[in-house]
């Protein structure tokens, strides 16, 4: 398995200072990938354990790519109904180029009403743009200059350069249609389960992948620790890759700063993710 944590990017702990520090922690630290979360427009009764400070995901992995080498760079997960479907490919592309290859594009379709209201897009519509959007980023990364036609979106041919190697694309979601989507456009499923359902839902989907003549995607969880009991950590995570999960997001918390955040991954690293220094 391997592992990744995601790094606040709202609230206080969003200063410059600190999500730089915590960055360079995680590389230092040896993990596969950062995942920053994302929002853009939190509604007043939304901003619990936020305060509605947020960072731009995207923008803000393109700071944090200038500030590592190695690690490898997510979101988990970007709405994409949020975006046009053009500007969020021509993002990924920049950050996949200028990071030399390292960006990882989890995709979610979203939940909050109040969001979606302030960003003028219908909720009602998000299964579609998500679906369309996917796609149009397979088209763009696919091709350097052809028109696409769609239901919701549509242009014509122009220049989509630099085109780097598409990032790999975890599809968030745990429902049928998040599962169909991560079998058309996915490397990756994304689901938020508790172990106890997400053996199920991977054997469906990899029956699913196996019929459409998919290889193996990656199964990504995303779990919080409370890092008292290592034996019962232990216990749950081995749970989550005994059900399938080949990947996992360990989401330290709430940490007050990056001293707190250190602590908290080198405790999940030495008592969870590598129990032979436990």
């Amino acid at each position: 398995m391997k592992f990744g944590v995601a790094i606040r990017t709202m609230g206080p702990q969003s200063s410059r200072a600190t999500v730089e520090a915590c960055a360079r922690i995680a590389e230092g630290a040896g993990l596969d990938g950062l995942f920053l979360s994302d929002h853009l427009a939190v509604p007043p009764g939304e901003t619990e354990g936020s305060g509605g400070r947020y960072l731009d995901a995207l923008t803000t992995l393109g700071f944090l790519a200038g500030v590592t080498e190695r690690i490898r760079l997510g979101v988990s997960v970007l709405i994409l109904p949020y975006r046009p479907a053009v500007l969020i490919a021509k993002q990924v592309a920049t950050i996949q180029e200028l990071s030399g290859g390292r960006m990882i594009l989890g995709t979610g379709v979203g939940w909050m009403k109040g969001e979606f209201a302030a960003l003028g897009v219908d909720i009602r519509k998000r299964g579609a743009l998500t679906t369309e959007t996917l796609r149009v980023i397979h088209h763009l990364f696919e091709t350097d200059a052809a028109p696409f036609a769609g239901k919701l979106i549509s242009f014509p041919a122009f220049v989509f350069l630099p085109r780097p190697a598409r990032p790999p694309i975890w599809v968030g979601g745990s429902g049928p249609n998040a599962i169909e989507r991560a079998v058309e456009f996915g490397d990756g499923w994304h689901p938020m389960l508790p172990s106890a359902e997400l053996r199920g839902a991977v054997a469906t989907l990899r029956k699913k992948a196996q019929a459409a003549k998919r290889g193996a995607l990656e199964i990504v969880v995303r779990r919080g620790f409370k890092l008292e009991d290592a034996v019962a950590d232990r216990e749950r995570l081995r749970a989550d890759e005994d059900a399938g999960a080949t990947y996992c997001i360990f989401d330290p918390g709430r940490y007050a700063d990056q001293t707190d955040f250190a602590k908290r991954l080198e405790n999940f690293i030495t008592k969870v993710a590598n129990p032979a220094s436990a």
